[in-house]
């Protein structure tokens, strides 16, 4: 029988902190990598340790900074060159995944080329989280595994025992996924319709559905300057809602998201630590999607079915 190969985790700069409690889940030590940078802003990865014949994890989140991106595809351009049997991308949040088709004449589609330039470094697998868009795993013509920020999220929704529990969406977009959440745990969708004037403003927004007296939890992947949430969260309260809180998976939050928050008729914010939160805010909170990482390295690991971990999709 052959054995699984042996397997190492390593980390970018600015997912340090993330790939740090996946090892912790994994018993395993995070691995020896080196960044140089240079003057003119560039900078060079170095392995510290042998990767040759392993299984190796890289967990690094392609969110701005652009560097975030290149020092990702230098760490895979280096294990390939140091000889690793197979690499995976192991990345939380998958950045421009929002350009994820033509919405205009004249544009990119960005979640492509990112998904291009990665997989032409010559990655094995991808391992990401609630992508903007599902489609974009056909971006890749490798195996992707999608997992979902349900896993952290539906806990602790039941955590908070809300007698009249609601789940909204803050457009129609995100529909699909407020749905599942709606049906698993066996309540009312209402739903927000947005106008934009341009990117990250809001021009209108009408809330469909009966939230008056109710304990409503906006579902949302990305939340950037949280225009859309807050605006949700005003107008529920204004129609009579008993509380607004909100869950979204990536904590992109450019400013000024977090005054926004804080000034905002939300009771809370609640993220998944895909993204680092640096800021101040009493009402942001963050849940670690470390363990279920873990598990999932584990499983690829031992060449075991993840789609057992789901609790919902």
């Amino acid at each position: 029988m052959k054995e699984n190969l042996p397997f190492k985790v390593f980390s970018g700069t600015n997912s340090r902190y993330l790939a740090e409690e996946i090892c912790k889940h994994l018993n395993c030590p995070l691995g020896q990598m080196n960044v140089t940078h240079f003057a003119d802003g560039e900078f060079a990865v170095s392995y510290e340790e042998s990767i040759r014949g392993a299984h190796v994890f890289l967990v690094q989140s392609t969110y701005p900074t652009s560097d975030n991106l290149m020092e990702l595809l230098l760490m895979i351009d280096a294990a390939k060159r140091a000889s690793a049997a197979k690499i995976c991308a192991v990345i939380p949040y998958f950045g421009w995944a929002r350009q994820d088709r033509k919405d205009k004449p004249r544009v990119s589609i960005g979640a492509k080329l990112v998904a291009d330039l990665i997989s032409v470094t010559g990655i094995d697998r991808l391992m990401t989280m609630d992508l903007h868009a599902d489609q974009i795993q056909g971006f890749f013509d490798i195996p992707v595994d999608h997992l979902y920020g349900s896993a952290v999220f539906v806990p602790y929704i039941q955590s908070l025992n809300l007698e009249n529990l609601v789940i909204a969406t803050p457009d129609v977009g995100g529909s699909k996924r407020a749905s599942t959440y709606s049906k698993f745990l066996n309540c009312p969708l209402v739903m927000g319709h947005k106008q934009r004037e341009k990117a990250n403003v809001v021009a209108e927004m009408r809330i469909i559905g009966d939230v008056k007296g109710k304990d409503v939890v906006i579902v949302d992947d990305i939340v950037d300057t949280a225009g859309t949430i807050t605006k949700a969260a005003q107008i529920m309260k204004e129609q009579g809602a008993n509380s607004v809180r909100a869950i979204a998976s990536h904590c992109v939050m450019s400013d000024p998201a977090t005054e926004r928050v804080n000034n905002s008729a939300l009771k809370e914010m609640v993220f998944t630590n895909s993204i680092p939160y640096n800021k101040e805010s009493d009402k942001v909170k963050q849940l670690s999607i470390a363990e279920m990482f873990a598990e999932t390295i584990r499983r690829v690991v031992n060449n075991e079915s993840i789609s057992g971990q789901y609790l919902i999709k």
